[in-house]
C-alpha cells in the first residue's frame, strides 16, 4: 500500500502528482494489469470436450447436407486487406 501524506501548504494537484509518481515507481500498476487481464486458458478436458463437440456438429452438418435436409450454401471468401 502506498501512503503519501500531505505536506504543509501543498496543493491537492501536487499531492496527486506525487502519489501517481510513487504508484508508478512501485510497479503495482503493472502487477494489477497483469492479474486483471491474465487468461489461464482451458484445461485439457475442456479442450477435448470442445473438440468433440465441434466434430459432432461437423458430422451432423455433413449428414444433413448429404440427405438434402440443408441447402448447401456457397462458401464465403473473406477479403484480405
Amino acid at each position: 500500500m502506498i501512503e503519501v501524506k500531505r505536506k504543509k501548504g501543498e496543493t491537492f494537484d501536487a499531492l496527486l502528482r506525487r502519489f501517481q509518481r510513487r504508484f508508478q515507481q512501485s510497479g503495482k500498476q503493472i502487477e494489477t494489469k497483469k492479474r486483471r487481464f491474465h487468461d489461464s486458458g482451458k484445461n485439457r478436458n475442456q479442450r477435448r470436450d470442445s473438440a468433440l463437440r465441434r466434430e459432432q456438429k461437423r458430422e451432423q452438418y455433413v449428414y444433413l447436407t448429404k440427405t438434402g435436409q440443408l441447402k448447401e450454401e456457397p462458401k464465403k471468401h473473406s477479403v484480405r486487406r
